[in-house]
């Protein structure tokens, strides 16, 4: 919640103009503060709303709102009407943090979709954890976040109250390895990342796979994020040798590498994750960019017939940005903490318990229900059940499916 808002709800308190319900604010004659009848649930937000990766960020916020706004509708939960807060992260984990601590000190939130970046998911696990406060992340694909540091070697379950709807780079990183390998007969790569959790994690998964099919590593650079000059590294790609560049990263700084690997000489595909497929990556790396490939979690939102009412809900409700990579996720997301709160609403005659968080979370992990990307659950780890992946390719300025499935080890 907004600080202004905080501050409006002490003065109130202290004033005596409120009484809380459970997790629900209530006004003297029973009603919300919302001005309708029933609780009050915050449905909490975080992505980068402003800033470079705003494209994907807005996305994220549109389709939760329109989550929202159905169950509201529908009347979905009896006595119940949701509410949006949404935060601005602008990608960074610190500020993140700041965020994931003002929904906790914000008792009506009972539920938080996002961030978008692995990196500002870590900084909040903890503080939403300790508060007993779900966080479901429609985009977050480290594998360290819900199976811990050493995931490789031996999966633990830190963090019980998150969960996230995307696949991970576990599987991610792997199912494009073998698509350039066995499908675009790629054999001897260039791997770059920008050193940051997400796209570490991607090129490390990607290169293991494509070293074990019987790839070639001709090369490894990081790169500096802060940056847009990657001339050097142009340079070293196009002297290794290399028939693909893979990189680990987002599209702000995947697209003017493209397009300097190209400039330098290499005529060579750049081969990136979920974090590069956005249109602004094509235009950043121009027509060069034709040939480049990325992969991204699930299938096209725009193929599946369960995502026929979404599409249709989203233009209708005139939203001026594009739902973009994680729409359906981040729906689906939303839709799975209204079905929480339903689930401990229904259990206990028709209201919130005083310890809704913990419920809240608790039934989370039992939650199934055919969402907008297909099949939503989550196994044992807070991961989605549903492991789908989709390789595109940018054919004339746009991005063109190429080939869906689950990744084989």
């Amino acid at each position: 919640m907004r600080q202004r808002s905080l501050i409006a709800i002490t003065a109130a308190l202290a004033a005596g103009a409120l009484t809380l319900t459970a997790c629900g604010s209530r006004d003297d004659d029973g009603g919300s503060d919302s001005g309708g009848d029933g609780t009050t649930v915050v449905i909490g937000v975080d992505a980068p709303l402003t800033g470079d990766l705003s494209a994907l960020g807005l996305g994220i916020k549109n389709s939760v709102d329109l989550a929202v706004k159905t169950a509201n509708k529908d009347k979905y939960v009896e006595g119940v009407t949701f509410k949006l807060e949404a935060t601005d992260d602008q990608g960074q984990p610190s500020v993140g943090q700041q965020n994931a601590s003002k929904f906790v000190a914000d008792k009506d939130v009972l539920g938080v979709v996002g961030p978008l970046n692995s990196s500002v998911g870590e900084s909040m696990q903890k503080v939403f954890d300790t508060a007993k406060l779900v966080e479901v992340s429609p985009a977050n694909t480290g594998p360290s976040l819900t199976q811990g540091p050493d995931w490789r070697t031996k999966k633990v379950r830190t963090y019980k109250s998150y969960f996230r709807t995307a696949t991970t780079d576990a599987i991610q990183g792997p199912f494009a390895a073998q698509y350039v390998y066995n499908d675009a007969k790629k054999k001897k790569v260039f791997v770059i990342d920008d050193k940051k959790t997400y796209g570490a994690g991607l090129a490390a998964t990607f290169t293991e796979e494509f070293k074990k099919l019987g790839g070639k590593v001709v090369g490894t650079e990081h790169i500096n994020p802060d940056t847009k000059d990657f001339s050097s590294v142009a340079t070293k790609v196009k002297n290794s040798g290399a028939d693909v560049v893979y990189y680990g990263g987002e599209y702000p700084q995947a697209g003017p590498l493209s397009k300097q690997i190209k400039e330098a000489g290499a005529k060579i595909p750049l081969v990136g994750g979920d974090g590069i497929k956005d249109d602004t990556f094509i235009k950043l790396a121009g027509a060069s960019s034709d040939g480049d490939l990325a992969t991204s979690v699930g299938a096209p939102v725009e193929t599946l017939d369960s995502a026929k009412k979404f599409v249709a809900d989203y233009k209708a409700a005139g939203y001026t940005e594009d739902y973009a990579a994680y729409g359906g996720y981040s729906y689906d997301s939303g839709w799975a903490i209204i079905e929480a709160v339903k689930k401990v609403v229904e259990d206990n005659d028709g209201k919130l318990p005083d310890d809704a968080r913990a419920k809240v979370t608790e039934a989370m992990q039992n939650v199934s229900f055919d969402g907008v990307t297909g099949k939503v659950s989550f196994d044992e780890f807070g991961d989605a059940t549903n492991k789908q992946l989709t390789v595109y390719s940018v054919e004339n300025g746009a991005f063109d499916d190429v080939k869906s499935g689950t990744y084989t080890g």
